[in-house]
């Protein structure tokens, strides 16, 4: 009798361990299959390489899906399918569930289409690139320049120079914006990242000046070579208070007006990117830099050369002097 009581016992114990479980899986598989609330129609999420689970959780949460980040980060986990995302960027609609989330990042790459933004170019360069690029999304062709930074969130930033040149993957349908919110934010981080490994003697005094520099080093350098000595010969101008003199400010400045032909009367006309009339650097950057060009402008090449001159194949020549400078200029531009 008593072991028929015991069994009895230890059979409840067991349901009530099991039963709370089912209970717990029968929600959960219900939750997999029903439809994540968004907030608005379309929702579009950023995922970059290499980003863990549990942040690409929260994307989705920050981007407009309306769950607990923790609830997606253990369906991530639980999946076995964490690995196995993939970087780009997604955008979903109403009526998607969880399960079918995952399986898009999961199977991303199939539908996969990529733009790349190339380093020189300026933002008007990089919106033109956009507006032409095929599969993506157009949604700020009819913005101004300030009306499309304020739609990133950074209404008061100038956008010459701050979206990162690269190659960017995104699914089909996504928008010109997401892409250009991942530019924008993977040139945060580049430039963070430079401006920490700063010599200890640059002459530049803030993460804005080296993203300034960076871009005229970047418009200056035909060979990768020639970029840590051109950023040094531009530190050692900058330390004695000597003008930058360099054409690419100055074509900058001229805008539309600029023909390909820099005339001697363009570099004698004072402007704000004019380097030749006016010491230091110019107010904002002229062109987007890459990460050579960022740490070549936070950690230049220890020289004494004060002057430099394009060979014609693609190097500089480097002078200490004037005198040398001059001889230089004879050699390689006028051809004496």
């Amino acid at each position: 009798m008593a072991w028929r009581g015991w069994r009895r016992w230890s059979a409840l114990a067991v349901l009530a361990i099991a039963l709370p479980a089912a209970v717990g899986l029968a929600i959960a598989l219900w939750w997999l299959s029903t439809p994540l609330e968004l907030s608005r129609e379309r929702v579009e999420a950023s995922i970059e390489p290499g980003t863990p689970p549990r942040d690409v959780a929260k994307a989705w949460v920050d981007a407009g899906v309306r769950t607990s980040p923790r609830l997606l980060y253990e369906w991530f986990r639980w999946s076995g399918k964490a690995r196995r995302m993939r970087a780009g960027t997604y955008e979903i609609e109403r009526g998607i569930t969880p399960r079918q989330l995952l399986d898009k990042m999961v199977q991303g790459a199939e539908a996969m289409a990529t733009v790349r933004l190339l380093e020189g170019w300026t933002f008007r360069q990089m919106r033109g690139e956009l507006a032409r690029t095929e599969l993506l999304r157009q949604t700020t062709a009819g913005m101004t320049d300030a009306q499309l930074m304020a739609a990133l969130g950074v209404p008061d930033v100038m956008p010459e120079g701050r979206f990162f040149p690269d190659t960017y993957a995104y699914s089909r349908g996504a928008s010109d914006l997401a892409v250009l919110q991942r530019a924008y934010q993977a040139m945060q981080r580049e430039l963070e990242a430079a401006w920490v490994q700063r010599a200890p003697d640059t002459p530049l005094k803030s993460a804005e000046e080296a993203l300034i520099l960076a871009s005229i080093v970047e418009k200056e350098s035909g060979r990768p070579d020639d970029r840590a000595r051109i950023a040094g010969v531009f530190s050692n101008r900058l330390r004695r208070g000597m003008p930058l003199q360099t054409d690419p400010t100055v074509i900058y400045g001229l805008g539309a007006a600029f023909d390909g032909n820099l005339r001697k009367r363009d570099l004698q006309a004072d402007g704000p990117y004019n380097t030749y009339t006016r010491a230091g650097l110019p107010p904002t950057p002229i062109a987007m830099p890459g990460r050579d060009a960022l740490l070549a402008a936070v950690r230049p090449e220890p020289t004494t050369a004060l002057y430099f001159v394009a060979r014609g194949d693609g190097s500089s020549q480097f002078s200490d002097t004037l005198a040398d400078h001059n001889r230089a200029v004879d050699k390689y531009q006028r051809g004496r």
